[in-house]
C-alpha cells in the first residue's frame, strides 16, 4: 500500500469500554444518564446567561462559552460511545472517524484555553478592580473568545492533516471508545515520527501556557 493512499481504510471498529456483555446495559444507563445532565445543565446554563441581563457580564460570557464548548465537546463522543454500548458491530467510517477527531481537538483546546481566560479575568476583577470595567471590555471579551476557537480551529487542521496523510493498511481496530490521535497513530503502517513530534509541540504549549496563566492568575488572587 502506497504511503497517504486510504482505499483499504474505509472504516475503524471501536473496541468501547468493556467487552463483558453483562455490563453494556447498566454503562449505557449511567452514561446516559451522565450525558443527558451534561445536556440540560450546560443548555440551562447558556439560556439562563442569555435570557438575564444581569449575568451580561465578562465572567459570565466566558462561562456560557465553556458551557457552549463542554456540550460541544460531550456530544462528539458520547451518542457514538452510547450506541456502541447496544450495537453488534461497533464501527465507524473512516470520514466520521477524521471528523469525530477534528471536532474533539478543537473542542479540547478551546475548553482548556478559556480556562486561562477566565482565570485572567478573575485576576483582573480582584487585583485590579478599578480597571476591570475598562479592561475586560465587550470588545475584548469577544476578541479573547474569537482568539481562543481560532487557536483550537487551527491546531485541529494541523493534526487532522498530519493524520491523512497516515496509510492504515494493517488493524482496523481503535483501542477505545471513540478517534483519538494516540490510537490512529498506533494503527497506522506510516512512519509517524512527524504526527508525534507535532503533536507533542502543539498540545504542549497549548496546555502548559494555559496551565501557567491558571497558576498565576490565581497565585496573585490568592496574594491580594
Amino acid at each position: 500500500m502506497e504511503k497517504g493512499n486510504h482505499s483499504e481504510a474505509t472504516e475503524f471498529i471501536l473496541s468501547g469500554l468493556t467487552d463483558c456483555p453483562e455490563l453494556k446495559v447498566p454503562l449505557f444507563v449511567v452514561f446516559l444518564l451522565i450525558y443527558g445532565i451534561t445536556l440540560v445543565g450546560n443548555g440551562g446554563m447558556i439560556l439562563l446567561i442569555m435570557i438575564d441581563p444581569r449575568l451580561h457580564t465578562p465572567m459570565y460570557f466566558f462561562l456560557s462559552n465553556l458551557s457552549f464548548c463542554d456540550l460541544c465537546f460531550s456530544s462528539m463522543i458520547s451518542p457514538k460511545m452510547l450506541l456502541n454500548f447496544l450495537a453488534e458491530k461497533k464501527s465507524i467510517s473512516y470520514t466520521a472517524c477524521t471528523v469525530q477527531m477534528y471536532l474533539f481537538v478543537s473542542f479540547a483546546d478551546v475548553e482548556c484555553l478559556l480556562l486561562a481566560v477566565m482565570a485572567y479575568d478573575r485576576y483582573v476583577a480582584i487585583c485590579k478592580p478599578l480597571l476591570y470595567t475598562f479592561t475586560m471590555s465587550r470588545q475584548l471579551c469577544k476578541g479573547l473568545v474569537a482568539g481562543v476557537y481560532a487557536v483550537g480551529v487551527v491546531d485541529s487542521m494541523i493534526h487532522t492533516f498530519c493524520t491523512l496523510r497516515l496509510s492504515f493498511c494493517s488493524s482496523n481496530i481503535i483501542n477505545h471508545f471513540f478517534c483519538d490521535i494516540p490510537q490512529l497513530l498506533v494503527l497506522s503502517c506510516s512512519d509517524t515520527r512527524i504526527n508525534e513530534i507535532v503533536m507533542f509541540a502543539f498540545i504542549g504549549c497549548i496546555v502548559v501556557s494555559s496551565f501557567v496563566t491558571v497558576l498565576l492568575s490565581y497565585v496573585y488572587i490568592i496574594s491580594t
